[in-house]
């Protein structure tokens, strides 16, 4: 077994993100069109794309199950709730999933790629970095907008 990925400085500076992450992103943020984005990093093409998305009408559970058991993932999700003065709000979430399962060269390939992603997300309420499907439970979520 060899790799090819090495620590150090220049770990993450030749990852890039494919133009149709932010598009993607903006057709959830602004349109409404997507509940969820996921991103997965290209070994061919050595970028972030987007593997999934799902429709306004999935539910978080529908979203959970789409995120593999034992590969890393970034992932967006747009969650929808109601206010205590019953004004609906929705919170854009950015979820690091980095399951225990994973292979380290993948924990540190989207550990040292994530903030090049997120920096093109402008307008994520919050992030959470998750290595067991517990820490990314709907309650977290409904803690973090409460």
């Amino acid at each position: 077994m060899s790799f090819r990925f090495r620590g150090g400085a220049n770990a993450s500076s030749g990852m890039g993100v494919a133009d149709h992450c932010k598009g993607t992103f903006l057709e959830l943020q602004r349109k409404k069109a997507h509940r969820y984005v996921i991103f997965k990093i290209d070994d061919k093409k050595n970028e972030v794309v987007v593997e999934k998305t799902g429709s306004p009408a999935e539910s978080y559970e529908d979203f959970t199950l789409a995120l593999p058991e034992n590969d890393c993932r970034y992932a967006i999700y747009d969650y929808d709730f109601v206010t205590s003065e019953n004004c609906q709000k929705s919170k854009i979430f950015f979820i690091a999933w980095s399951p225990a399962s994973s292979s380290i060269r993948a924990k540190m390939l989207y550990a040292t790629s994530k903030d090049r992603l997120r920096h093109e997300l402008d307008g994520v309420h919050y992030e959470i970095q998750a290595t067991d499907p517990t820490e990314m439970e709907l309650d977290v979520l409904k803690e973090r907008v409460y």
